[in-house]
């Protein structure tokens, strides 16, 4: 169900401030005397209103140093709060009235403070998350080498990546440097571990650089970046609505973990050209993932801190992708994307 309980704690000297404002976000609340001089309400509101209501509380009470706001998903509510045209809250003055699109996709999209929420935890560079890297890359390499799709699937559940690249998005979106920052240390640090894995495995065995799940990790056509865009989109629609981590960790992880994982191989293996190559698709697949990610958020109504810092952020990423996109069409123009071409360069190295 697209509802939220949202209880609220603050001093009885602010509640007069906070009754003004809840009957603008949702028809359901009581209130409760809590121990300390605090007052506790507790509201049902619909999915569509939490944004604007945490947005209102943060700027109303944020300096208010005992004010807490916790925000529970509720599976079911009687009698049901359904969200149609007639059931809208009417607007305040002072609240933007949202686009027809972010009316239609933000219907049932979590908040912001929660999106944060569920990628802060993986923004931190832990042994598990260095651990939990490295095995995907070595389960994909392992699967890519063999020619075994489900295996390679099995190492994208994993998902180690997951957090980093929604984290890359999430914050050119909203125009947090800070966390931009950190998921993309977070994501480096990542990446390299995932080449190291990929490195290993290419030293410590043999190899046939013709193997259809190797080789395709090599070539970039049209329809990889069609596929990375499309797994941008719907990584960020599933995860902005709660959807399982392993599902949306399939749809990114298969445009970043195999590709990661056959550069190594194949740079270990003695087949530099083949690695340079798996890396360019890793680097398009990336600032596709992105660019999709940041549109998006942005369809789904994610309020930007400034929409000029947001914009500039986005056109960089497309103009990098165009670039990218470039040098791959002249590549194929010019026959170097071939299998006629790159195949010998696989085989010798060179």
């Amino acid at each position: 169900m697209s509802a939220r309980l949202v209880e609220i704690y603050l001093p009885d000297t602010d509640i007069e401030r906070l009754e003004q404002i809840l009957p603008k976000h949702t028809r359901r609340f009581w209130r409760e005397t809590v121990p300390g001089g605090q007052e506790k309400y507790s509201c049902i509101v619909q999915q569509r209103y939490t944004e604007r209501l945490i947005g209102e509380l943060d700027k109303a009470f944020s300096s208010v140093p005992t004010f807490t706001a916790v925000i529970f998903q509720l599976e079911a509510v009687i009698p049901p709060m359904e969200e149609t045209a007639e059931t809208e809250l009417p607007r305040s003055g002072d609240i933007t009235p949202p686009t027809a699109l972010e009316r239609f996709f933000s219907r049932d999209r979590l908040s912001t403070d929660e999106i944060y929420d569920d990628i802060e935890e993986s923004l931190h560079v832990k042994p598990t998350y260095l651990l939990t890297v490295t095995l995907s890359a070595i389960i994909a390499g392992l699967g890519m080498r063999s020619g075994q799709t489900a295996v390679v699937i099995g190492a994208m559940i994993i998902a180690p990546l997951l957090g980093p690249t929604m984290g890359l998005a999430l914050a050119a979106t909203v125009g947090n440097i800070t966390l931009g920052r950190q998921a993309a240390a977070t994501l480096a640090i990542g990446c390299l571990f995932a080449i190291i894995a990929g490195l290993l495995l290419g030293v410590s065995m043999s190899i046939d650089p013709l193997v259809p799940e190797l080789r395709n990790r090599t070539l970039v056509q049209p329809a990889d970046i069609m596929l990375a865009l499309a797994c941008g989109a719907a990584g960020v629609l599933a995860f902005s609505r709660g959807a399982s981590l392993s599902l949306v960790g399939v749809m990114i992880a298969v445009a970043l973990v195999p590709p990661l994982a056959a550069a190594g191989i194949y740079i270990g293996s003695g087949y530099p050209v083949a690695g340079a190559n798996a890396l360019f698709l890793f680097l398009i697949n990336l600032v596709c993932v992105n660019v999709a990610g940041i549109v998006t958020f942005l369809v789904q109504g994610l309020p930007p801190r400034s929409w000029r810092l947001t914009g500039s952020i986005l056109m960089l990423w497309a103009l990098i992708l165009f670039l990218l996109a470039s040098m791959a069409a002249g590549r194929l123009l010019f026959g170097l994307g071939s299998l006629d071409l790159i195949m010998p360069r696989l085989i010798g190295g060179a």
